[in-house]
C-alpha cells in the first residue's frame, strides 16, 4: 500500500501565508501573519486527525509568536518544545514561516512512500510538479543516493541536513524524512488501540493526556490510487476565497 502526503502553501494579501497538509493519517491547516521580520499571528486547524485530543494542540502554536522569520523551516523547533506540540501542525507552521521569510508565493510538495518489502522502500518527493528527491531506504538508513548514504532517519538527520544541504533541499529532505518515518503506521491496525500511546513525543501522546486521547476510528484513508483527492477540500481556502 502506498502512503501519500501533499503540502500546499500559498501567500495571501495582508502578509498572510496559508498552508495545508493531508496524508493517509492527517489533515491540517495553518495560517500565519507577519510584519516582514517576526511572526505576529498564527492559527491552526485540525480537519482530520488520529486522536480526539489533537485539535486542542492548535493553541500551542502561540509559543511561536514573535519569533524572527527564518528561511529554515526547522527553526520552529528552537522556538518551542516540539514534544508539546502537534508534530504536523508545527511542521506546517515552520514551512509557512519559511515561505514568508523567502517571499515564496506558492509551493507544492507531493510525497509517495511504497510499502516496505524486507525493510526496503523507495521514498520520493515532488516539488512544484517535478521530481526533487528519491531515496533508497533499508530499515532506518538511507543507502542511496551517495550524498545521503549512511544517514539515519532517526538519529541526527535534521542537524546534518541543515548543516550540509542548501536551504531548499534541507527543507524537502526533512519533509521526506518525516513522511518515511510515519508511513510505517500503514503496517499496523491503528484502530486496534482505544487511546494514544504514552510516548511523550507529541501533544496527544504526552502521558498527562494520552490515556484520555481517544482514537478517531476510521480516520486513516487510502490515497494510493487517488492522489488528486489530497487537499482537494482546501482549494478555496488556499486561494483566499473563504475563511477557515
Amino acid at each position: 500500500m502506498l502512503f501519500r502526503r501533499r503540502i500546499e502553501i500559498r501567500a495571501q494579501p495582508g502578509n498572510e501565508i496559508r498552508a495545508a497538509l493531508e496524508d493517509d493519517f492527517h489533515h491540517f491547516r495553518v495560517s500565519i501573519r507577519h510584519d516582514f521580520e517576526t511572526l505576529t499571528e498564527v492559527h491552526g486547524w485540525a480537519v482530520r486527525f488520529p486522536y480526539d485530543a489533537c485539535p486542542s494542540a492548535a493553541h500551542q502554536l502561540n509559543d511561536l509568536l514573535d519569533m524572527p522569520l527564518s528561511e529554515i523551516a526547522h527553526s520552529v523547533n528552537r522556538q518551542t518544545d516540539a514534544r508539546l506540540q502537534c508534530t504536523h501542525l508545527l511542521d506546517l507552521a515552520g514551512l509557512a514561516i519559511a515561505a514568508a521569510a523567502a517571499d515564496t508565493q506558492q509551493r507544492l510538495y507531493e510525497v509517495a512512500i511504497p510499502r516496505r518489502v524486507d525493510g526496503v522502500t523507495n521514498p520520493t518527493l515532488w516539488r512544484d510538479g517535478e521530481l526533487y528527491l528519491s531515496w533508497n531506504i533499508q530499515g532506518t538508513q538511507i543507502v542511496a543516493p551517495p550524498l545521503y548514504a549512511g544517514t539515519d532517519l532517526n538519529h541526527g538527520m535534521a542537524g546534518w541536513a541543515i548543516r550540509t544541504l542548501p536551504v531548499d533541499e534541507a527543507e524537502a529532505a526533512l519533509i521526506l524524512r518525516r513522511c518515511t518515518i510515519i508511513s510505517r503506521g500503514r503496517e499496523y491496525d491503528l484502530d486496534a488501540k482505544e487511546h494514544a500511546a504514552e510516548t511523550g513525543l507529541c501533544y496527544a501522546q504526552q502521558p498527562i493526556r494520552a490515556k484520555y486521547a481517544r482514537r478517531m476510528l476510521g480516520s486513516t484513508l487510502d490515497f494510493g490510487a487517488h492522489q488528486e483527492l489530497l487537499c482537494a477540500t482546501d482549494k478555496a481556502w488556499l486561494n483566499g476565497k473563504e475563511d477557515n
